[in-house]
């Protein structure tokens, strides 16, 4: 069958479509939730957030900030801080993972890098008693 519409037009009802349409899988919904999120959440927030903590934004703190920004993009938010420490170890091993990152970030890598980056901070992360004897 051939279309009389030409290829302005089969864009035009294209986009049409998709502006109406109703997306009705819930991890799609809440995925595009977290990257509205993000995607308002840009570096001039990140760089104004480290300026506040007296962090001198680097390269290798973006590469970290990227890395827990995109956990939450596919995942959502962490339950816990550990899994993400783990993760963030693991990922920057080859920079020695956790004085690495504990250099960059003397706050806490997860705590301090996920506040930098606007994202929440799962509970009891920040927590000063957690792990330690008293």
């Amino acid at each position: 069958m051939k279309t009389t519409l030409d290829e302005e037009q089969r864009k035009k009802l294209v986009e049409w479509m998709v502006d109406r349409s109703v997306d009705t899988n819930i991890d799609s919904q809440e995925r595009t939730h977290r990257k509205q999120l993000l995607d308002g959440l840009g570096i001039a927030h990140v760089r104004k957030m480290a300026d506040e903590e007296g962090i001198d934004l680097t390269d290798e703190h973006i590469g970290v900030i990227e890395c827990l920004r995109d956990y939450y993009l596919e995942i959502g938010e962490a339950e816990n801080g550990r899994d993400l420490e783990e993760m963030l170890d693991e990922i920057f091993d080859g920079h020695g993972g956790r004085k690495y990152l504990w250099r960059l970030f003397p706050g806490g890598p997860v705590t301090q890098g996920l506040r930098l980056a606007g994202l929440p901070i799962p509970p009891h992360t920040g927590d000063k008693g957690f792990g330690t004897v008293r």
